[in-house]
């Protein structure tokens, strides 16, 4: 697992990205799958998830794993949630592509595989959040909209808010079409910032577009923090659907209040 060095101050709070390296599972997914939906062997999940569980120690009630969806719902881990039945917890954890919370020794995350994980953390509200950005999240701008849910539900201000950037595919090898720079541009976005155009292919840069999000709502420059480290390059430490496709392992990356 790896940790970041703007979150690492904080000694109430674990957080971490999870790596391909100590789990069970095998094939696409070897070893360390952290995520339920994939098409994994659930025993083999199971195991991976014991592991981490076991890291964090005594204190980790739960793991919060939504079914994502790429899209921008974003839901509340409360104490009535945490009453529910497994059913029901299912059902309101499908589509949902954020988390938030202010519960202790609940952990919460996202699983990703190319596409960009959020953590969130205010110190002040001591609240955390958990968010996933490919390309369609990140134009429907669920960056911002966990920022906004933070300040409106919360009480969160934006100058107070911590959040790292984790591994995810870089603009180095991100070729899309033209039509996703296109749903950008509808979306208000500065392509000049976040494209890059070689060779008569586009290639668009996920960790810049969700930093612009991040200070034009209010959030520090130095309250950020990118990881700078690319999944699709650095693929036998991190999984990447772009090599290993959609059947394959998922990082998980998660944030809890100690």
């Amino acid at each position: 697992m790896i940790t970041y060095k703007l979150l690492d101050k904080y000694k109430n709070i674990a957080h971490f990205c999870s790596t391909r390296n100590g789990g069970v599972s095998v094939g696409n997914y070897a070893s360390n799958n952290m995520s339920p939906f994939s098409g994994d062997n659930l025993t083999h999940f199971s195991s991976n998830k014991n592991k981490l569980v076991e890291h964090l120690g005594d204190g980790c009630i739960e793991i919060i794993i939504p079914f994502q969806n790429h899209g921008t719902e974003i839901r509340e881990i409360d104490e009535a949630f945490l009453k529910l039945d497994f059913a029901q917890k299912n059902d309101y954890l499908h589509g949902v592509d954020a988390i938030v919370t202010k519960q202790a020794n609940i952990c919460i995350g996202i699983t990703t595989a190319d596409c960009v994980p959020l953590l969130f953390y205010d110190p002040i509200q001591k609240v955390i959040a958990a968010a996933h950005a490919g390309w369609r999240g990140t134009c429907g701008r669920i960056t911002e909209k966990t920022v906004l849910t933070l300040m409106d539900e919360f009480g969160s201000k934006p100058e107070n808010i911590r959040v790292v950037i984790g591994p995810s595919i870089s603009v180095e090898v991100y070729e899309v079409g033209k039509e996703v720079i296109e749903n950008f541009e509808g979306a208000g976005f500065d392509i000049s910032k976040i494209v890059t155009e070689r060779n008569n292919a586009f290639y668009l840069d996920l960790w810049k577009a969700n930093q612009l999000l991040l200070t034009e709502i209010g959030v520090q420059e130095n309250h950020i923090e990118v990881a700078g480290i690319c999944t699709f390059t650095e693929h036998e430490k991190f999984f990447s659907a772009r090599r290993l496709g959609i059947k394959s392992g998922r990082m998980l990356s998660g944030i809890m209040i100690q």
